[in-house]
């Protein structure tokens, strides 16, 4: 499966940066560099945990799991932030110990060009692998997305503060902008947690998608008496919706299947993975419940 594909070429991606600014961060002894290969390492974690994630949740359903395993990305995009934040946090704490305790940077040019090369991969994997999370709906890929293209954001500010420190030797600046990387990237965490665990609470879909639906509900309208109890929720890359469909008594069951087809076929088109139940309800049910 092409997201599996992908998944696989972040890990590769980010073992290789990992292992490259870890080098150049013990040569330099820049605490910049070296939380940049401490950032990384957790991209390489989230690429591990996206990878196995986006497997399981494509398995089909089975008799413990009858809706799928969905969730499974919901959890994998929760333990991602969670790496985040704590990446933001160590960051921080080294950057503080550096600003108390400043040390001389060796050779920054090197960890300037290693911190762009690092940058510009990570760039171009990240724009793929949010392309495909986007296409699929996948958390565990948006997830693994966004830590790639977090690392671009915090590579290009520790070469940018290297080569101040270069020009001017204030080698203060390290360790602020790498305070300034932490806070960065704890937002975007807490903004993805947000994401990645509200499914788990079976939060509805969003209101763009509602419409969506419904648009296409409204496209039948002449068919039908009514519909209500419209009920969604997100799992995964899967939409689940549901709905209670009123029908003309003197519809046959025929008729009545293939009007509910058309309706999932349309609203197929519109959403990217969706699982639809209709219940079909006669004319004269709405009046006795009424």
């Amino acid at each position: 499966m092409r997201s599996t594909k992908i998944a696989i070429l972040s890990i590769f991606s980010n073992s290789f940066i990992v292992l490259l600014k870890l080098v150049v961060g013990i040569i330099t002894g820049s605490v910049a560099i070296i939380s940049e290969a401490i950032h990384s390492l957790l991209d390489l974690i989230a690429s591990v945990i996206a990878f196995f994630s986006v497997k399981i949740s494509n398995r089909p359903p089975d008799k413990e799991h009858p809706y799928g395993h969905g969730k499974f990305e919901n959890i994998s995009g929760t333990v991602e932030t969670i790496l985040i934040f704590i990446a933001g946090i160590w960051i921080i704490v080294e950057s503080v110990q550096k600003l108390l305790h400043p040390t001389p940077i060796k050779l920054p040019f090197i960890g300037v060009i290693v911190m762009l090369i690092g940058a510009l991969i990570n760039w171009r994997v990240g724009k793929i692998v949010k392309k495909v999370g986007d296409e699929t709906h996948s958390v565990a890929m948006q997830s693994n997305a966004l830590h790639l293209l977090t690392d671009v954001y915090s590579s290009v500010g520790v070469a940018i503060s290297l080569l101040l420190v270069s020009l001017t030797g204030w080698e203060v600046l390290d360790a602020l902008i790498g305070i300034g990387i932490a806070l960065y990237i704890m937002k975007e965490s807490v903004e993805l947690g947000r994401k990645s665990f509200t499914p788990l609470l079976d939060t509805g879909l969003t209101s763009d998608e509602l419409t969506q639906i419904e648009e296409v509900l409204l496209s039948y309208k002449s068919q039908f008496i009514e519909y209500h109890d419209l009920r969604t929720r997100r799992s995964g890359a899967e939409e689940h919706i549901d709905f209670h469909l009123v029908l003309p008594s003197s519809m046959s069951i025929e008729e009545a299947h293939i009007l509910c087809d058309k309706i999932e076929d349309d609203i197929k088109k519109v959403l990217i993975n969706p699982n639809i139940l209709i219940h079909v309800e006669p004319e004269n049910e709405k009046v006795r419940n009424a």
